[in-house]
């Protein structure tokens, strides 16, 4: 996929967070982009928004030419945050997402939201390797994959989906899969990647801890 490169030069911090499912990344995004006062971008609403549109619209999501098609003229005003976390959208992002019709669609509108000039935190898969390659911190949060899942699955009931945790067990292995094995921009951290394991950490202490290495109180 041809690259266009927004220049860094006179930027502010840019911190990327990768990670898989329910890992932990977006709630560390969220609260290092509120510590730190930068703008904060989940990029995976934007592929969940392609899936969603896709349902609304009746399409497959293996439907590449349609899901090209969203991703290019997508606008996410309107769309209720809360539709975009069900079961099935996030099953139907990792689809597309794995499109690189579609990520190089979206490629843009990421590095032009990276480019601002007071910084940003952008979390989803492939900001390190990617999007933000010259970030000036690189997260790689991941977690046990039963953990990931009861995770997700106290989010999903308390929206009111009724997944039960072998089906979302298997859906998150099999987006694990997808998402680490697709040729373009596979999920991994990159050789300069901080990686926390959140498996037994608290909220609190993972955010403690990205903070401390960001002021360099913690190594």
């Amino acid at each position: 996929m041809e690259r266009i490169f927004v220049s860094y030069i006179d930027r502010g911090m840019i911190i990327a967070i990768d990670g898989p499912l329910a890992s932990g990344k977006g709630t560390l995004a969220r609260a290092l982009a509120a510590h730190f006062s930068l703008p904060h971008l989940d990029t995976g609403s934007l592929y969940r928004a392609v899936a969603h549109n896709m349902m609304r619209e009746g399409y497959k999501f293996n439907n590449t030419a349609a899901a090209a098609d969203i991703a290019r003229h997508l606008n996410i005003n309107g769309i209720i945050d809360a539709d975009l976390r069900t079961a099935e959208v996030g099953a139907g992002a990792s689809v597309v997402a794995a499109m690189p019709e579609v990520r190089k669609a979206l490629f843009d509108f990421q590095r032009k939201f990276a480019a601002n000039p007071k910084g940003a935190v952008l979390d989803g898969r492939d900001i390190g390797t990617v999007i933000c390659p010259d970030a000036d911190f690189k997260f790689f949060i991941t977690a046990r994959p039963e953990i990931r899942a009861e995770r997700r699955l106290k989010e999903l009931h308390a929206a009111g989906d009724n997944i039960t945790l072998e089906e979302l067990t298997k859906q998150i292995e099999e987006r694990d899969y997808r998402d680490a094995n697709r040729a373009d921009a596979p999920l991994k951290p990159t050789e300069t990647s901080i990686i926390l394991d959140t498996s037994d950490m608290g909220i609190d202490e993972v955010i403690q801890k990205a903070v401390g290495i960001i002021d360099g109180t913690n190594k």
